[in-house]
């Protein structure tokens, strides 16, 4: 009913950028929170930060002043733009639609996208 296709992960060097993108597609009524989580090897999948559909953003709290994420609602898409990033920011970067409506008839669920690779090297 809903795919979320994550884009603009890579390789880049301790203290680069890069701008990561998830597209939200399908028989979609309306999409409240986006979130951005990310796993590194051996480590737990943790929440990086949320948006809500009028722009209310959190963070967690190592990361607010390095990470931005923000939204286009008529596109159903949400980025992430990391800055300064850390070696320790190497990760598995997902994005995730929580209590998404969609579908016919329409009801709501949560979705995933497959993840994108952030890569910081020393």
């Amino acid at each position: 009913q809903v795919q979320l296709v994550e884009s603009g992960g890579g390789l880049v060097q301790a203290g680069g950028s890069l701008r990561l993108s998830c597209a939200a597609s399908g028989t979609i009524v309306s999409i409240n929170d986006m979130e951005w989580y990310r796993q590194a090897p051996g480590k737990q999948r943790e929440l990086v930060a949320t948006i809500t559909r009028g722009g209310s953003t959190y963070y967690a709290g190592s990361l607010k002043g390095r990470f931005t994420i923000s939204r286009d609602n008529p596109k159903n898409t949400v980025y992430l733009q990391m800055n300064s990033l850390k070696p320790e920011d190497t990760a598995v970067y997902y994005c995730k639609a929580p209590w998404v409506l969609a579908g016919t008839p329409p009801s709501f669920s949560d979705y995933w996208g497959l993840g994108t690779q952030v890569t910081v090297s020393s």
